[in-house]
């Protein structure tokens, strides 16, 4: 954990690399959103983790398919150099057909390191 509290940020101030990743992953651009992450990144998403470019390039593919949904970036917050949170309310036909999900980014340089989507 980190001793910094996030602070709220306009979601338009967010790291380029984030904007671009979040803009690929929802035009489903799977090679634009891979291009975003270091080679060894880490995500973490409903549980599972996903390690390295293909492990995440198969997670992006499947993200894609599994169900259809709205996104809507309703809040953007940043911790440290390196830390951002960016919040989606998603609205689609998977179960419970509504939810806010917290995307945590950890950057290394000018790409991303680490991702954590959680509620």
């Amino acid at each position: 954990m980190h001793d910094n509290q996030p602070r709220t940020i306009t979601p338009d101030t967010l790291p380029e690399v984030i904007t671009r990743y979040l803009t690929a992953h929802r035009a489903h651009d799977t090679a634009t959103a891979i291009a975003a992450f270091t080679r060894e990144a880490t995500v973490i998403d409903d549980g599972n983790t996903y390690e390295g470019n293909k492990a995440i390039e198969g997670w992006l593919g499947r993200s894609a398919t599994e169900f259809t949904y709205t996104i809507h970036l309703a809040n953007a917050q940043q911790t440290d150099a390196t830390h951002y949170i960016a919040t989606h309310h998603l609205e689609g036909n998977f179960p419970g057909g509504t939810i806010d999900l917290r995307y945590q980014f950890t950057l290394r340089g000018n790409l991303i390191e680490r991702l954590v989507i959680e509620p």
